[in-house]
């Protein structure tokens, strides 16, 4: 059982706990661009990992967020979209869509597993990170926009 468990370990995770100090890291976004959680502290930070660029629940989890942004922007939040896709990928579905937030590449998916959200696809998770660098939210699924903000500081 126990090698079963180290090989299929990530099929059974649960998302971090609220509370929990959220796992720093440092990626680039779709230009490029280094985004590094802990030069965020002071702001809400929403992750949003989810498992494919330009696929019908993907897209539509990411644009219900484009059509709240006035109400992210409110609540003092930063949002970005992850999984393991390309730059490229990422730039023609952002472009697509006009997403007003970054969408981060996680090829190695060395951020899913930080979230525990890796596995032979993304996890469709979402997390919403406080002010001070804790997880004050953290689900699988498609979470509304109002109940995600509900959780913000």
């Amino acid at each position: 059982m126990g090698l079963l468990l180290i090989m299929f370990g990530w099929l059974f995770s649960d998302p971090l706990a609220v509370g929990t100090a959220a796992p720093d890291f440092t990626t680039v976004d779709q230009d490029g661009q280094s985004v590094t959680l802990s030069k965020l502290r002071g702001k809400n930070v929403v992750l949003v990992f989810y498992p494919g660029d330009d696929t019908a629940v993907c897209t539509k989890q990411l644009c219900e967020i484009r059509d709240n942004w006035k109400a992210f922007q409110g609540k003092d939040v930063v949002v970005f979209g992850i999984n393991g896709q390309k730059a490229t990928s990422h730039q023609e579905f952002k472009k697509k869509y006009n997403f007003p937030f970054p969408l981060l590449v996680d090829d190695k998916q060395k951020v899913c597993e930080l979230y525990h959200t890796n596995g032979l696809i993304v996890k469709r998770t979402v997390y919403l990170i406080g002010k001070d660098g804790t997880v004050r939210f953290g689900q699988r699924g498609k979470p509304g926009p109002k109940e995600v903000l509900a959780s913000a500081q």
